[in-house]
């Protein structure tokens, strides 16, 4: 019985050294990005009041410090605890995933994923008003690209959608490798009907009666 792409994905994957290398570079993006969003927000609070701007590079990029309580880039304010609970559910999936990952680009994405969930997770459990419903430090603001205030999270988490989409758009399994679909074959004829076919027909004698 064959299993359907998805099962195939899901199913436990035997330990490779591909496997392996993939697997830290996962965890070694994964790190990098928690650990940089957490600096870069701890220099904020410290060294910024809520609701400053500072011009960094003229009208293009801009620090503007702002707690969110809601998801990415300010949306859906006031479900902070349903947010706790969806990125805490994908760090498990993300954890429990991992192992099936051959590749080391989809290592990246996870990578991202992970740390930029993580990021802002942290922030939720960890900051004020309460356990589970803790604002988000934002603070990097580029309004001519996009009108919101982001952090290094948010970018590590949309950009990891972004290489997502591109990769299944290319049908890049998680082993690096281009699922091809195979042509369904055509069913073989059987010795019978060939020969029949490569017999001529004889002419068969019209009935009736003859003038």
């Amino acid at each position: 019985m064959t299993r359907s792409p998805v099962s195939r994905a899901l199913a436990p994957k035997a330990p490779s050294k591909q496997g392996s290398r993939a697997l830290v570079l996962l965890a070694l993006v994964a790190v990098g990005i928690y650990a940089l969003d957490q600096i870069s927000k701890f220099f904020v609070v410290a060294n910024m009041a809520e609701g400053e701007v500072v011009r960094v590079l003229g009208g293009v990029l801009h620090w503007h410090f702002v707690r969110n309580p809601g998801a990415a880039f300010s949306l859906a304010s006031g479900s902070t605890w349903i947010f706790s609970i969806i990125a805490a559910a994908v760090v498990v999936f993300i954890v429990w995933f991992a192992r099936r990952i051959r590749s080391r680009t989809w290592g990246l994405v996870f990578g991202l994923l992970l740390g930029g969930v993580l990021g802002n997770l942290t922030d939720r459990l960890l900051r004020e008003p309460s356990f589970g419903e803790g604002h988000v430090v934002d603070f990097i603001s580029t309004p001519w690209m996009i009108p919101a205030i982001y952090n290094v999270a948010d970018m590590a988490i949309v950009i990891s959608m972004v290489i997502f989409m591109i990769l299944t758009i290319r049908g890049i399994g998680l082993d690096g490798q281009r699922v091809v679909e195979t042509p369904k074959s055509t069913a073989p004829q059987s010795d019978a009907s060939q020969a029949d076919a490569s017999q001529p027909h004889e002419a068969k004698p019209e009935t009736g009666n003859t003038p």
